[in-house]
C-alpha cells in the first residue's frame, strides 16, 4: 500500500497574515488544502486568494468558539470550549443552525468545499459532530476530518499525549455518525500543535503510514494582525510555515516515496 498525505492548514480567513502564510506554503511547500473561516476578519480576502490559487483545496473550517456568529453577528459565539460545553448544556446554541449559516456564506462565495473540520476539534461534542454530520450531507460535501493522531508523539507535554489517546474513546460514535461519509485512514498534527519545527515534521513524516493521512497544521506571517489576534498561536506559524517550505522536508517526502494529494483527488 502506498503512503499518501493531504497537508491541511486550518484558520483560512483568520487574518491577512494567516492567509499570506497559507498561500505560501501550497506554492512552495507542501501544503495542499486548507479550511475557511466563515467567521473570519480575513474572510473577503481569502475567498479572493482562493480564486487566485485554484490549486489550493478549500474547506470549511467551523467555528462553535470564538468570534462572532454568523447566523447572528450581534452575538459573539462562546470564548472557550469550556463555555461552549456550558452553552450546549443549556441548550443556548442553534448548532446546526450556526454550522449551516457558515457553509452557506462559504459556498454563496464560490467555493465548493470538499471537507470540513472544526475550529478546536469541536465536533469531538456529540451535539456538534450531529450538526458536521447534517450540513456535510446537505452541501455535498464528501470528508469528514477524523482528529485522532495515529502514535504517541514522545515529544509532546504528557497532558497533550493523554488527551490524545482519551480522545480515541470517541472513534466508534465518530464511525456511526459518519456512516457514508469519506475520513483519512490517519490524521496527525494534534500533538505538535504550537511545536512544528522541520525536525518535528521530518520525524512524523519519517513514521508515516500506509494509506492516507491528513497532517494539519497552522502556518502564518506573524504580521500587525496576528500579533493583535486572540490566538496563543503566533510565531510557532511562521516556525510551521518555515518547516513547510524548508527542502530538507521535500527530501523525506522523496526519499520514503510519501505522495502529496489533497481531498479533491483523494
Amino acid at each position: 500500500m502506498s503512503i499518501r498525505l493531504i497537508v491541511n492548514a486550518d484558520d483560512f480567513g483568520f487574518t491577512r497574515d494567516v492567509n499570506a502564510g497559507i498561500v505560501e506554503a501550497h506554492r512552495h511547500g507542501i501544503l495542499t488544502a486548507t479550511t475557511l473561516m466563515a467567521n473570519g476578519d480575513a474572510f473577503e480576502e481569502a475567498v479572493a486568494l482562493a480564486r487566485e490559487v485554484p490549486s489550493l483545496d478549500v474547506g470549511v473550517h467551523l467555528v462553535m468558539v470564538q468570534g462572532r456568529s454568523v447566523l447572528d453577528p450581534t452575538r459573539e459565539l462562546p470564548a472557550t470550549v469550556q463555555e461552549l460545553l456550558g452553552a450546549l448544556w443549556r441548550r443556548e446554541i442553534p448548532v446546526y443552525e450556526e454550522a449551516r449559516a457558515q457553509v452557506r456564506k462559504i459556498v454563496d462565495a464560490g467555493i465548493r468545499p470538499s471537507h470540513i473540520d472544526t475550529h478546536k476539534h469541536t465536533h469531538l461534542l456529540p451535539p456538534v459532530l450531529d450538526a458536521v454530520s447534517r450540513v456535510a450531507r446537505e452541501f455535498g460535501i464528501d470528508w469528514v476530518r477524523r482528529p485522532f493522531d495515529f502514535g504517541v508523539d514522545a515529544g509532546a507535554k504528557l497532558t497533550k499525549r493523554l488527551v490524545a489517546v482519551g480522545m480515541r474513546a470517541m472513534v466508534p460514535e465518530f464511525a456511526r455518525k459518519l456512516d457514508g461519509l469519506r475520513t483519512t485512514d490517519h490524521f496527525t498534527g494534534f500533538q505538535v500543535t504550537g511545536r512544528l519545527d522541520s525536525g518535528s515534521m521530518a520525524a512524523t513524516l519519517e513514521r508515516m503510514p500506509e494509506g492516507l493521512t491528513e497532517f494539519m497544521c497552522h502556518p502564518g506571517r506573524l504580521g500587525p494582525e496576528l500579533r493583535a489576534a486572540k490566538t496563543r498561536l503566533k510565531l510557532s506559524r511562521e516556525v510551521e510555515l518555515s518547516a513547510l517550505v524548508a527542502p530538507e522536508t521535500r527530501r523525506v517526502l522523496e526519499r520514503r516515496g510519501i505522495e502529496l494529494v489533497d481531498y479533491r483527488n483523494s
